[in-house]
């Protein structure tokens, strides 16, 4: 694996019929890929709710994939609940001041080595360019709080 660069850490949530899957082949592969990756197993991503994407950046993640078998998924919401539960994600990370390229939905297959790479090589290059998430949020909460926001609370 290639070193850790800057200390960023991409999370990524692979499903067991998708992502993980090929998460494994690449690794069966001896192919390489930023070290600075941590694969976790899930049965499906729509489990999870659109504030955990919140809690890994607040708890240091810098980016997230979600690698999930897209259509080809054996569990019938998983395709559009997840997209839905992401979409919603996208908007509390607006709201939070964080880029919302920092959350990324990829359909990879079993056997899906290539895309498997690209998604994470895509995802560490944004990150050396946008920098950690600590620092978005660290300055949207030291940003004064709008006007209209102010007014409410006065």
């Amino acid at each position: 694996m290639h070193a850790q660069a800057d200390g960023r850490k991409i999370l990524i949530l692979g499903t067991l019929s998708g992502g993980y899957a090929g998460a494994d082949a690449t690794g069966q592969s001896h192919l390489e890929y930023p070290a600075n990756t941590y694969v976790l197993p899930v049965r499906s991503p729509v489990m999870f709710p659109p504030e955990f994407y919140l809690r890994a950046f607040e708890h240091g993640m810098d980016g997230v994939i979600v690698m999930y078998s897209g259509t080809d998924s054996p569990y019938k919401v998983e395709a559009e609940g997840t997209a839905q539960l992401i979409g919603r994600a996208y908007a509390l990370m607006k709201k939070r001041g964080l880029d919302t390229r920092r959350l990324r939905l990829a359909a990879i297959c079993t056997v899906c080595v290539k895309p498997f790479l690209n998604e994470v090589r895509q995802m560490d290059a944004l990150l050396a360019e946008i920098g950690p998430a600590r620092v978005e949020l660290a300055a949207h909460a030291a940003a004064p709080a709008p006007a209209a926001e102010a007014r409410a609370d006065g």
